[in-house]
């Protein structure tokens, strides 16, 4: 799982607090006055738990990841390794949909505890990419998709998934959530399909 600091009892309500105010007014409304008065510490105890303004938004994409394996874990994907993956991929979506201000932060926002492609991926370190190339690469070892490198695959689809969610967040997309999500299973298809024997 992802972590950043240990997290003590008053550490969770700080994050908490924090992840409130995220996805009310986004990373610009998290700020350590208003988050240490919203639960009764003076201005200077938050630093005790969270040495700075990064470290609080890194503990806040880090338990946003673990949210995400959360969605991820309690789904059963059953199917071919293109059913599969597909539904991996919209579970992606419909995390970001009920999330947009802790998505942009998990995934367009710089902090610490972000992982790098390749060499975080292929480390086995990004436990929401590691479900999806477990399919990737189980497809082509039975021959639905050709040889490839997975890493390389899952991260393109990641790619592409987070820049829909975005675009979409950002108007440039005309469409109710449910069609939103049609337009991306068709293109995660389409592009798919360029992988397959």
């Amino acid at each position: 799982m992802y972590s950043v600091y240990m997290i003590t009892p008053t550490a969770k309500k700080i994050l908490a607090v924090a992840r409130r105010m995220l996805e009310h007014g986004g990373v610009d409304a998290v700020s350590m006055r208003p988050v240490a008065k919203a639960i009764g510490l003076t201005a200077m105890a938050i630093y005790r738990h969270y040495p700075d303004r990064q470290a609080l938004l890194d503990a806040v994409a880090a338990e946003g990841f673990n949210d995400l394996v959360g969605w991820l874990g309690r789904r059963r994907f059953a199917g071919d390794a293109e059913t599969r993956l597909m539904k991996v991929l919209d579970v992606f979506v419909q995390f970001g949909l009920a999330h947009p201000e802790l998505f942009e932060l998990m995934f367009l926002t710089k902090h610490t505890s972000a992982r790098r492609f390749p060499a975080d991926f292929k480390a086995g370190r990004s436990p929401t990419a590691n479900l999806a190339v477990d399919i990737v690469k189980e497809g082509m070892e039975r021959g639905e998709f050709r040889q490839d490198d997975p890493w390389e695959v899952v991260f393109e689809f990641g790619a592409m998934a987070q820049g829909f969610v975005m675009l979409y967040f950002g108007g440039r997309i005309d469409a109710t959530p449910s069609e939103f999500r049609k337009l991306c299973s068709r293109a995660f298809r389409r592009h798919l399909h360029g992988i397959c024997v």
